[in-house]
């Protein structure tokens, strides 16, 4: 963490929870950090009023009492960026989670300061610019290997320009100087470890639209309701619907480089799950633990509640360093309306006037400037390179209420929602994302990318899928009124096909080894396959064929277990096509 301004000191006057109010503290500025007491717990300044300033505290505060000296770093929150970040698990203002279980034990010790990397672990840097060669922020000087999965790209830090003079070569450490760059007489010494204040964007050349699907392996997501790389997506949904499974599996399976996983505020024994389940899981490209290419910010519930605030802050700094090395970075937040709700705290001991439940009436432009953090983008430097940055946020709405305040701020701004449905996870139907209810913004400008790397016909094959499951919608209404009988054997047939797509390609089993991911190709296939046997059952109604005889035939069975399929065996589905060309053939 920063050094403290020795500079003299203020001194404390009021403490409520989280919020310590502080008086004469020399150079307070907004959103300095600052430290509290003699304990000298981390704060930082939310509001200045005359000579007073407010102060959210990222720690315990319990024993802190007016008259204790308050002191200003003179610095904003930052995090550390380099080498290291890989497999590291931190809190919410990015100190080691496991260094401080080796020196403090199982509780995090108050005031306790540990450096986010490790200043004393040598890498093996790697220079890849040459000595003369003028430099700008954001073009790579070197790399390191920081885990089997990542090659870290050591960047020249945004707003340094000059000629290269010097560059180092072989093992050191993120403090030592590795290269000197000199601008106007002026020497620049530059180290692999940047810092960057946590509430400022980082800076990109150019944003890209959103013309490339991030495949996550989820065929109710990639489908019909695909995301983009660079993208945004929420998935709201009450307390046991699967938020929590949804994000595990785009961690492991969705088509990005580098996972940045933040638990905000759930319970401890959800985040416990994860830092004990993402160690053992399997990346599905190399076959390495997942852990090698993940960074975990653990801020949970009984954790304290100003953090939480800074933990998404700290995520997606994080996030945005990769995306300047040029890679394609997915950041997982679980959940915003715990950040919210450290919002509605804080702003309830400023005395601030209150909006919608009491939650502050800036909420949508704080979710907003979060989210808007997304993107593709050009990077800086002299040579063209491209990252991109998705964002999903899950959202916990108390009693699944899709109207409450956190709930209607986020997809006013995202464009993806994937609205889970608990009445499908008491049917053991997952994952439970409602179709009637779900929207994806990005659909038409993927569908020319779909048409070129899967299939011409993909667009028009989901759009056939969407209808049929509409479709079934109204048809249930009318079953429950009058009953089936009521029904043409075409809409019946309708029910039975909407009825596998339900059951053979929307449900997908986390848990199984073959289920849990499905390609861009297979899951084309699949709804191929399906929509193919509507088609021909359609035409072998039309010629005076009994409904229940067409249904009764063998190749449903074979329909119904092809997402059993391994990838490997994709020319099964050329069989199971011909079957049902060949069994309705007879039936006609």
């Amino acid at each position: 963490m920063d050094s403290v301004n020795t500079g003299g000191h203020g001194f404390i006057v009021k403490v409520s929870g989280p919020l310590v109010v502080a008086e004469a503290v020399p150079g307070a500025r907004m959103y300095d950090v600052v430290r509290v007491g003699r304990s000298r717990l981390i704060g930082e300044v939310i509001e200045l009023r005359g000579n007073r300033c407010s102060i959210q505290v990222y720690e315990e505060t319990s024993g802190l009492g007016p008259g204790e000296p308050v002191f200003s770093t003179g610095q904003p929150l930052s995090v550390e960026l380099g080498p290291g970040l890989m497999r590291s698990i931190f809190d919410g203002i990015q100190r080691p989670l496991n260094v401080i279980a080796q020196i403090a034990g199982s509780y995090i010790t108050r005031g306790i300061d540990i450096p986010g990397l490790d200043r004393e672990k040598e890498w093996d840097f790697v220079p890849c610019a040459e000595v003369g060669t003028t430099v700008t922020g954001g073009d790579i000087l070197g790399t390191v290997q920081e885990t089997v999965l990542v090659t870290h790209k050591v960047m020249v830090p945004p707003g340094v320009t000059g000629k290269l003079v010097w560059i180092h070569k072989g093992p050191a450490t993120v403090t030592r100087t590795i290269a000197v760059v000199e601008s106007e007489g002026k020497k620049t010494e530059i180290s692999m470890l940047q810092r960057w204040p946590v509430r400022l964007s980082r800076p990109y050349k150019e944003k890209l639209p959103p013309v490339e699907p991030m495949p996550t392996g989820q065929r109710v997501i990639d489908t019909f309701f695909p995301i983009a790389k660079g993208g945004t997506a929420c998935i709201p949904g009450p307390f046991g619907s699967g938020k929590t499974v949804v994000q595990h599996q785009l961690s492991k399976w969705a088509d990005a480089d580098i996972i940045v996983f933040i638990g905000c505020g759930e319970r401890g024994n959800e985040m416990t799950d994860v830092l004990l389940e993402f160690p053992e899981l399997k990346d599905p490209k190399s076959g390495e633990p997942l852990m090698e290419r993940t960074v975990l910010v653990a801020n949970t519930s009984n954790m304290p509640v100003a953090a939480r605030e800074a933990s998404i802050y700290t995520g997606i700094t994080i996030a945005e360093y990769y995306r300047d090395m040029g890679y394609s970075v997915a950041l997982m937040a679980d959940s915003t309306s715990r950040w919210a709700e450290a919002l509605r705290e804080i702003s309830g001991r400023l005395e601030e006037m209150p909006g919608e439940e009491g939650y502050p009436a800036y909420l949508g432009s704080r979710a907003a400037e979060f989210y808007e953090r997304a993107g593709r983008v050009v990077t800086e430097g002299t040579e063209r390179r491209i990252g991109a940055l998705s964002v999903v946020g899950a959202v916990s709405p108390p009693g699944g209420d899709l109207s409450e305040p956190v709930t209607q701020a986020t997809l006013r701004i995202v464009k993806v929602f994937w609205g889970l449905d608990d009445r499908l996870a008491q049917r053991k139907h997952f994952p439970a994302i409602n179709w009637l209810l779900s929207y994806s913004l990005y659909t038409e400008t993927l569908d020319p990318w779909l048409r070129e790397h899967v299939a011409p016909e993909f667009p028009e094959l989901r759009t056939e899928a969407m209808n049929l499951l509409q479709e079934e919608a109204e048809l249930e209404e009318i079953v429950r009124l009058v009953g089936i009988d009521a029904l043409s054997p075409r809409q019946r047939l309708s029910l039975e096909t909407a009825k596998s797509l339900r059951e053979d390609f929307l449900y997908q089993n986390a848990f199984h080894e073959v289920d849990t991911y499905a390609s861009l190709t297979k899951q084309y296939r699949q709804l191929r396959m399906i929509l193919r046997f509507h088609a021909a059952a359609l035409d072998a109604l039309s010629k005076n064929k009994k409904l229940e005889e067409i249904l009764e035939l063998p190749v449903r069975e074979r329909i119904a277990r092809a997402r059993y399929l391994p990838e490997e065996k994709m020319s099964e589905f050329d069989r199971i096509e011909a079957e049902i060309d060949e069994q309705l053939a007879k039936s006609r």
